[in-house]
């Protein structure tokens, strides 16, 4: 089922009055938008349309701008990939948060190193590279910082990466599977298990349910060609050139 993209069952009726109102525009609406993303923190909900225009705000006024409702809302999208969310929300940035700074001391650019993080991650999800995903979150604890304040983060990650790989495959090594997950022994079979429904078996293969996007579909491809129409090609093939 395709879900509209400024649908958010979870959204409160307030926000949702905002979104629909001039009030989207209204700088003093940035502290409501500031709240509704720190309880999206915290109740692991999601609501891409509202965190748009919370940024969109910030770009209109950038004295209002804070840096961690920003990077906040990074790591949010980072929990609903392979969306496009992460971009969609670059683009609302500050271009001087989207180069690594090379000066040092007070006037280094905090956000510009957190968005840099950020994006090294969304970039590995991207290659589906989900092993070197969980290696670079732990190689840095500025990391540790940034998705902190989204509870359950990690175990919203597996699930996304669980997700992707169902879509594709039917098996997999479960030597594999556990680099993607981060997990291991009794906690990688309760996952496997329990949450996503697979099953572990002895020779070492995680057997993944068929379902509309893993299964094998073969195609039949019909062509519908009339005889009058062969004949004339035919005909063709036997007249000389004038």
């Amino acid at each position: 089922m395709v879900v509209a993209f400024d649908d958010a069952s979870e959204r409160p009726e307030h926000i949702d009055t905002i979104l629909n109102g001039l009030d989207r525009y209204n700088p003093e609406t940035t502290t409501t938008f500031e709240q509704y993303v720190a309880q999206q923190a915290e109740n692991q909900s999601y609501d891409c349309y509202a965190n748009l225009a919370l940024l969109k705000l910030y770009q209109f006024n950038p004295h209002l701008s804070r840096e961690e409702t920003v990077t906040t809302i990074l790591v949010k999208t980072l929990t609903v990939f392979p969306s496009p969310d992460f971009a969609l929300c670059l683009h609302l940035l500050p271009p001087s948060s989207l180069t690594t700074s090379t000066r040092t001391g007070p006037d280094t650019s905090s956000l510009a190193d957190a968005v840099q993080k950020l994006n090294v991650l969304n970039n590995l999800l991207s290659s589906a590279d989900y092993a070197g995903f969980w290696d670079t979150l732990r190689s840095d604890d500025l990391y540790a910082d940034l998705v902190g304040d989204v509870v359950g983060f990690e175990e919203l990650m597996r699930v996304r990466i669980a997700a992707t790989v169902s879509q594709a495959m039917r098996e997999v090594e479960r030597s594999i599977l556990e680099g993607w997950l981060d997990l291991r022994g009794e906690s990688f079979n309760k996952f496997v298990g329990d949450v996503c429904g697979w099953t572990v078996e002895s020779d070492g293969l995680v057997k993944v349910p068929p379902n509309k996007e893993n299964e094998a579909k073969g195609t039949i491809v019909r062509e519908n060609v009339k005889f009058d129409q062969f004949s004339r090609i035919v005909k063709r093939a036997y007249e000389q050139p004038a």
